[in-house]
């Protein structure tokens, strides 16, 4: 059993510790895991992604164009600029809520997102939005959308490992004082 697994989005969304854990859960069942990060933006709110590939003979942490069974997408554009990775039949879990790159401020565009949101559903076979903006509300805190998005994947039945399996992973890797938050987004079902 081999997944391809595509995260992306911007500075700041949590997309490394969300790579971290998805790899953590991975191994604790025993499989092998490659990730390649690219994050040299991250601070200035630019494009993060993080490749992640587990099972066997695995030679290279990378993969070709059409080749994800999954992309997270923490932002609109994100999902559309890595879609070329998405294999025919893959699944888009994409947050619905854009992050406006600084061109687009600039020039004082009315980037909503909707136009990615549309494109996404013309191009990709199976599409989850989720409307990560209302669950990090409700569950008090905007940090914790790569926990929501975490747990939306899992529960697609696309990553081979459960909700619980990612609580424990998270228990290792966050502070003490932010676990009950993030394991309520974990477990948050949008």
């Amino acid at each position: 059993m081999n997944k391809n697994i595509l995260l992306c989005g911007v500075g700041g969304q949590g997309i490394v510790l969300t790579s971290k854990l998805t790899a953590s859960c991975a191994m604790e069942k025993g499989l092998s895991v490659m990730s390649a990060e690219t994050i040299g933006m991250a601070q200035k709110g630019g494009s993060v992604f993080s490749f992640l590939r587990l099972g066997d003979d695995l030679y290279c942490p990378m993969f070709a164009e059409k080749q994800a069974d999954i992309i997270i997408a923490f932002e609109p554009a994100e999902a559309v600029r890595m879609l070329p990775y998405l294999k025919d039949g893959g699944t888009v879990i994409v947050n619905s809520h854009p992050v406006m790159p600084v061109t687009a401020s600039l020039k004082a565009s009315g980037y909503t997102g909707a136009e990615m949101i549309d494109h996404l559903r013309k191009c990709a076979d199976n599409l989850m939005v989720i409307d990560g903006d209302a669950a990090c509300r409700e569950l008090g805190s905007p940090k914790v959308l790569n926990m929501v998005m975490l747990g939306e994947a899992i529960r697609s039945g696309i990553l081979p490992f459960t909700v619980d399996d990612a609580v424990e992973a998270m228990k290792k890797s966050v502070k003490p004082q932010f676990v009950d938050l993030n394991t309520k987004a974990l477990t948050y079902n949008s």
